[in-house]
């Protein structure tokens, strides 16, 4: 009898390669939906809580359609302020398995607002 007949564990705790959560990836995605929904947007903020929803929805439906293993959860995190020339400084800490789990960044600007979003992908065993 082989090992897989009589029982053997086959419980997998690693993604395939190609199903892999890919920063450089994320990135583009998360990029090319700031520059299209926010392109020509002035900040508004009686508006900014429905576009910071809209945008945190748009890149994990995204994001999913990457074609990454099911067993990854997404958290996805946009924030949004009224460009005026200040600074901003933004951390993020978490416990994960750096083989499997990914962060993927990205800013816009323009003459109003500036829109950070991240999206952290953790593979759940």
């Amino acid at each position: 009898m082989t090992e897989l007949e009589q029982g053997a564990n086959t419980f997998v705790i690693r993604p395939n390669y190609q199903h892999r959560f890919r920063v450089s990836v994320v990135r583009e995605c998360i990029r090319e939906i700031l520059r299209e929904n926010l392109s020509g947007v002035q900040y508004d903020p009686e508006e900014t809580q429905s576009l910071t929803q809209t945008l945190a929805e748009s890149i994990k439906h995204r994001v999913k359609g990457l074609g990454l293993d099911d067993r990854y959860k997404l958290l996805v995190h946009v924030m949004i302020g009224e460009q005026r020339g200040q600074g901003v400084k933004m951390t993020s800490r978490c416990f994960w398995d750096s083989d499997t789990d990914g962060c993927a960044k990205e800013v816009y600007i323009n003459d109003s607002m500036v829109c950070v979003a991240a999206v952290f992908g953790v593979y759940y065993y």
